[in-house]
């Protein structure tokens, strides 16, 4: 048996030359020894502290339209295919979001996000949304993204025109597993989409999910995508197995070292973009939750779309016990 290269400071070196790391280093990655993590996060932290510093991007989501999705995404609460026992509701009133994105504001977060379940926005929806977004707009300077599923360049402008900074929309996998998480869209389809928000003008944040049965090649062939896409803003999540969808056994072993080794290729292969840790973060990183921040630069606070997360004041104190600097506020 080869033994692991473990000469993790050659690949921070070929990261930061702007070079792509090869599949067997990529392989290196996600197979270091457990023993080896700290040497390996030391690397990934090299490239984090070359590009971002200290400094840990905060952002609050709401989920902002919830189930009544036609959809069939396996891992998904909110899927037509789901029995989880979750609430359902239309687009909240434009006060209630409002309000949220202005608390995210006084909480200094870095973004505020809007995720709507569904295949993609109504014209009514995409109405309300630009009414809201320019209201936020108007009382402050916070940047918005919208989870909104498909859109099309009419859709897309109008977002942009009304003062949204971002679109959401996660490639989730690669394209060879896809079909085994969701059979009712394509992997193009969710190119495409990505592709009309860059010609409206929109940044792009578009990740994945890990530990939904995919194996190392599929998640270096996803994170070798989101190179392609030069996605601005890369969510990395780890599935959560909600009682009542279709993966609800698939944990896959996602121990907080896999979590750990996974956040550092991201980083290695996507350099100088935000890596966020993202939905699943608290249920399998757990006391190790610390130590994803030498890989990644961002965090959501205060929950996601269907499960809770850690509070801003708890997510604080860990980003200021790392000596980092969260930039948000305790007191909010």
């Amino acid at each position: 048996m080869n033994t692991p290269n473990t000469d993790f400071d050659e690949f921070s070196k070929i990261s930061l030359s702007g070079k792509i790391l090869s599949r067997e280093q990529c392989r290196q990655v996600l197979n270091c020894p457990d023993t080896k993590i700290l040497a390996l996060l030391d690397s990934a932290y090299t490239v984090r502290f070359h590009y971002f510093k200290n400094i840990v991007h905060v952002q609050l989501l709401t989920n902002a339209k919830s189930g009544l999705c036609k959809e069939d995404c396996h891992y998904c609460s909110q899927s037509r295919v789901s029995e989880a026992d979750i609430t359902k509701y239309p687009l909240m009133a434009k006060d209630k979001l409002v309000d949220e994105a202005l608390k995210a504001t006084k909480l200094n977060a870095k973004r505020y996000c809007m995720a709507l379940s569904g295949t993609g926005p109504s014209d009514s929806e995409i109405d309300a949304l630009c009414d809201i977004i320019s209201t936020v707009k108007k009382q402050s300077d916070i940047s918005l993204c919208c989870s909104t599923g498909f859109l099309n360049i009419e859709k897309a402008k109008k977002l942009k025109e009304a003062g949204l900074d971002r679109v959401n929309h996660n490639l989730n996998t690669s394209k060879r597993f896809h079909p085994q998480m969701c059979t009712t869209h394509s992997y193009q389809d969710r190119l495409n989409t990505i592709a009309i928000c860059r010609k409206a003008g929109l940044e792009v944040c578009s990740g994945g999910i890990v530990g939904q049965g995919e194996t190392d090649e599929d998640i270096i062939d996803l994170l070798l995508t989101l190179r392609e896409i030069n996605a601005e803003s890369i969510p990395i999540n780890f599935l959560v197995p909600i009682k009542g969808t279709p993966f609800e056994d698939h944990t896959q072993n996602l121990t907080p070292q896999r979590c750990l080794k996974i956040l550092c290729l991201a980083r290695f292969l996507n350099p100088d973009k935000e890596i966020r840790a993202a939905g699943g973060r608290e249920y399998h990183l757990r006391t190790l939750q610390p130590l994803a921040l030498y890989a990644a630069n961002s965090i959501f606070v205060a929950g996601y779309l269907t499960t809770s997360g850690q509070t801003a004041r708890e997510a604080k104190v860990m980003i200021d016990d790392l000596g980092f600097d969260s930039e948000i506020e305790a007191s909010v």
